[in-house]
């Protein structure tokens, strides 16, 4: 160390310059180096107040994950403040002061939905030193009224976020590190929103009433001076042909700052709305989010009138452009808040731009459509306490890969106090599923098995409102669960059986029995669709190679058999117990649209089981043959790639025996020319079409069952095909269906 300290002494003073303000720079490269070579492999320099885990935590200079550096021009918000950096009012001609207004309001657009995307709150909005220090800001009631609005629905997005506990599965920040965040925004900015509104609507009115000529000669002396600087700042003379007066272009102001002061409010009310319990909001808040759509749309036709084409270089900038007018806003400073609270994230952020312009693949408007269309389908699905249901509409939900604010909105409204919605215990679910009637064996919610079972039915839910990623994950983990629970319930529901014959059995211990009975069965039921959901995640997820499609189908073929028979097993059930209550009570009504519903979907199951176990020897077939590659590898064999893809389904007990030894032997003997081959698809395809009659007021799953009968139609022009020439080329696309693979035959 003594070395190191005396080259430093000698490196200060070697070269030193003065930047201003006092401060002094040094080459510091020989203090480096010659710390490099005393220092011998594995030692640390060690001093008073720097230990192992001070190296450790050391940053790492000029990285940008670790060193965020001191860009910033203030060191303080009241510098910043003092400095005019955010001035109220912004300017004193009332036109240029809403034009500036409407690009903040652009920017915090921009930096919400960046915020929405993963980033910090202190980096996004926060950036900005109106939301930081609303209260200067009282005087100006548009801008005023619009940053306590933003931080509103900030507070309630993070508090959705917070309940239902998905921030963790991706980069959504929730912590607000010390910003002035707590507050009353909700009551008073609405109010003042109301108020601003009201204000902005006088003033159109104003602009479209007639004048007195003293006044027409006042507008148009200031429309001249307004348009000459407009469009010396733009280079684009054309302009004075768009606005024809003063009054115009006001009125265009005013009007984009109405729609955008409306949006945001009707936005805040919606969110507000779809927290209401029991979902009892949910009608208004469609309502609302109807509005903001309607709006958002107003934007982006007033984007002709706001925007200027800022050329630098021959380049335009617009495509880059967090603002619809391409200005850049005032008092934005996103590294002032670097230095107010240390643990923001040190990266640089680059925010959302407004509009998609060029080559841009998104934007913060493409975000906020995107994010009401999600949040309005949630609004519009009918709470029925039908977990099947509930199942279809999740997984198509997710179809359209929502953000993780309208998936949070999604969990907190199926799951709500341990109870779907609020309103029904999964026993309930469970039972109207079996159509029991459990009302009246009370003791039967306090079961233990009950107790668990209505804990693993909530952690689905939530599992299955996740990112895909991170469901797969989760599915394939608490397979084991449910697994274990099935074997616990499936010993102690035998042993009640067996002693349910003594005398002593009172006879509603033998209804609880009954009912514990189906819902056993009702559970291997829900095991195997768990099973299925997670090896369909794989395809959206393009975990599987071409080469591996054979294991994958034939995996599907073996869980969607055992499905279908679960299924097939609870129609009976049902209808067993609708005749038993027919016979009861003779004006008893039987539920018969459930008994389609679920008819139709075992149907469903034994169509797409006859199209996984066709892929399955067809695809076998064709490796055995040589016209197919097989899943090989000079990494990995086919039994060890097996165990990575399905070694959670196999820990779980599905199948309950060895299944890669199935699978080889009920593939290894498999021929192109092997009749079942045709059998399995014409027999899908003869299912299809009887399913395509039941679904046909259904779009989503009418769709998918076109879908499947194209697959299966396509597959056997391909294994004609292939018989009769085997020289030509097979591949595997997913042209009509996005987990059933078409053949595509094409010659060398």
């Amino acid at each position: 160390m003594q070395s190191v300290r005396e080259e430093e002494s000698s490196s200060i003073d070697q070269e030193p310059r003065s930047c201003g303000d006092n401060s002094v720079w040094a080459h510091v490269s020989p203090l480096l180096s010659a710390a490099c070579s005393d220092l011998h492999e594995g030692e640390l320099i060690h001093g008073d107040n720097f230990n192992l885990f001070a190296a450790m935590s050391a940053l790492e200079i000029m990285d940008p994950k670790m060193d965020s550096g001191m860009v910033s021009t203030f060191y303080s918000i009241d510098e910043a403040i003092e400095s005019g950096f955010a001035p109220v009012p912004i300017s004193s001609d009332r036109t240029v002061d809403v034009q500036c207004i409407i690009d903040i309001m652009d920017h915090l657009l921009a930096c919400e939905a960046t915020w929405h995307m993963g980033h910090s709150l202190a980096q996004t909005v926060f950036s900005c030193i109106y939301v930081l220090r609303p209260d200067r800001t009282s005087s100006h009631a548009l801008l005023h009224s619009f940053c306590r609005v933003i931080r509103a629905t900030c507070r309630v997005l993070v508090s959705v976020l917070s309940d239902a506990r998905t921030n963790e599965e991706e980069d959504l920040f929730t912590m607000t590190y010390g910003l002035p965040f707590n507050g009353d925004e909700d009551g008073k900015g609405l109010l003042l929103l109301n108020a601003v509104e009201e204000t902005i609507c006088r003033q159109l009115r104003a602009c479209k009433a007639t004048s007195s000529k003293r006044r027409v000669l006042e507008a148009r002396r200031k429309a001249n001076e307004f348009l000459f600087l407009v469009c010396r700042m733009m280079q684009n003379w054309n302009l004075y042909k768009l606005i024809r007066n003063w009054k115009r272009a006001f009125a265009k102001l005013c009007y984009a700052g109405y729609v955008f002061v409306s949006n945001f409010q009707h936005f805040l009310h919606a969110l507000n709305c779809m927290r209401r319990p029991q979902g009892r909001g949910l009608e208004l808040a469609r309502k609302h989010i109807a509005y903001c759509i309607a709006e958002l749309e107003s934007v982006l036709s007033s984007v002709e009138f706001l925007s200027l084409e800022i050329v630098e270089n021959g380049k335009n900038e617009m495509e880059e452009s967090t603002t619809g007018s391409g200005r850049h806003p005032i008092g934005f400073d996103p590294n002032l808040n670097k230095r107010l609270s240390a643990p923001t994230p040190p990266r640089a952020i680059k925010l959302l731009s407004w509009k998609k312009v060029g080559t841009s693949k998104f934007s913060a408007i493409d975000y906020y459509v995107k994010l009401l269309h999600n949040l309005d389908q949630i609004c519009a699905f009918k709470l029925e306490p039908d977990l099947d249901a509930v199942l279809q509409f999740v997984v198509q939900f997710q179809k359209s890969r929502p953000d993780l604010v309208a998936r949070a909105h999604l969990q907190l409204l199926l799951v709500q106090d341990g109870k779907l919605y609020g309103r029904d215990t999964f026993l309930t679910i469970c039972a109207r599923s079996l159509a029991l009637d459990v009302t009246k064996n009370h003791g039967l919610h306090l079961n233990e098995y009950i107790l668990q079972l209505n804990q693993l039915m909530i952690n689905l839910l939530k599992i299955l409102c996740a990112n895909t990623p991170w469901q797969r994950r989760k599915l394939g983990k608490i397979l084991n669960d449910w697994s274990i629970f099935n074997v616990q319930m499936g010993i102690t529901v035998g042993n009640m059986m067996q002693q349910v014959t003594t005398p002593r059995t009172p006879k509603n211990g033998d209804k609880s029995l009954l009912i514990l009975n189906h819902i056993y069965g009702w559970l291997e039921e829900q095991i195997h669709w768990v099973a299925l959901r997670f090896l369909v995640l794989g395809f959206d997820l393009e975990l599987y190679s071409p080469s591996e499609y054979c294991m994958v189908y034939w995996y599907m073929y073996i869980i969607l058999w055992k499905l279908a028979e679960k299924a097939h097993f609870r129609v009976l059930i049902i209808v067993h117990t609708e005749e038993r209550k027919a016979k009861k009570k003779e004006d008893y009504s039987r539920d018969m649209a459930r008994e389609d519903r679920i008819s139709l979907w075992v149907l469903l199951l034994k169509c797409q089981t006859s199209l996984a176990q066709g892929l399955t020897v067809m695809i076998a077939a064709l490796r055995n043959e040589g016209m197919c590659l097989k899943s090989q590898g000079p990494f990995n064999t086919e039994n060890e790639k097996f165990v990575q893809h399905f070694g959670l389904l196999q820990k779980a007990s599905l199948p309950k025996y060895d299944a890669y030894e199935s699978f080889s032997e009920s593939t290894c003997h498999a021929r192109l020319d092997y009749l079942p081959v045709y059998e399995c698809f014409r027999d899908a395809q003869k299912m299809a079409k009887e399913i395509k009659v039941g679904y046909a007021n259904d779009p989503d799953k009418l769709a998918e069952v076109v879908g499947l009968e194209q697959v299966a139609e396509h597959n056997i022009i391909a294994v004609n095909l292939l018989c009769q020439d085997r020289s030509l080329k097979v591949s595997f696309e997913f042209i009509h269906h996005p987990h059933f693979a078409t053949a595509v035959v094409r010659r060398s």
